[in-house]
């Protein structure tokens, strides 16, 4: 179980580090919510939704979950455990982590109703979470080391942050995506609507 250490609350001061340290549980407050958050924003929505893009090689929403449930079956705690075992066994050189193909749900059949990838997300999420606290990962465990085969040498730490900024970067492509099917319907009001406005920040 994570023990969330206290820290001070309040106005940065001038010289503070205004960077939050990292903290596993808080990067679990936002990874157990994710998927009720997609579950009460996508069920059960007309196709418009859910099956349009933002134009040619841009992703639907029904894509950004299938790639989620990938993601969260074959990238995370796989290299969570990499990088624990490989502290355990005494090795000081990182090992490299295993390739994860960050385009296969499209590569898999799309005839499955959204409801079924949500509920499968759930279930994979849960399944992880429960398995991380189950770890009770400490201080030193988040200074361990991972090769990552694009980035190299990458911490605990920093895959836990990413899997939650993972989450909310698409949560983020989701309503930019959805917002695009009434980009002409909304007439003026585009040049105030921020969503309309925003082409993206990373890469799907």
């Amino acid at each position: 179980m994570f023990i969330r250490t206290s820290r001070p609350v309040g106005r940065i001061q001038p010289g503070m580090d205004s960077t939050p340290k990292f903290e596993p549980a808080d990067a679990i407050a936002l990874l157990i919510r994710t998927p009720a958050a997609l579950s009460s924003l996508l069920r059960g929505l007309p196709e418009l939704w859910i099956r349009q893009t933002e134009g040619p090689d841009t992703w639907t929403v029904y894509d950004t979950i299938g790639h989620m449930v990938v993601i969260e079956r074959t990238d995370w705690m796989p290299r969570v455990r990499s990088i624990l075992e490989n502290a355990a066994a005494g090795n000081n050189s990182p090992k490299t982590f295993g390739p994860v193909d960050r385009f296969a749900q499209l590569k898999l059949p799309n005839d499955r109703p959204l409801d079924q990838l949500l509920d499968e997300f759930a279930t994979l999420r849960s399944a992880n979470l429960r398995e991380l606290q189950s770890l009770n990962i400490q201080p030193k465990d988040l200074r361990q080391q991972g090769n990552h085969p694009a980035f190299g040498a990458v911490t605990l730490a920093e895959l836990l942050a990413t899997w939650a900024v993972h989450d909310l970067t698409h949560l983020h492509q989701i309503t930019r995506v959805m917002a695009h099917q009434y980009r002409a319907a909304v007439g003026p009001w585009s040049a105030y609507l921020g969503v309309l406005q925003c082409n993206g920040h990373s890469a799907p």
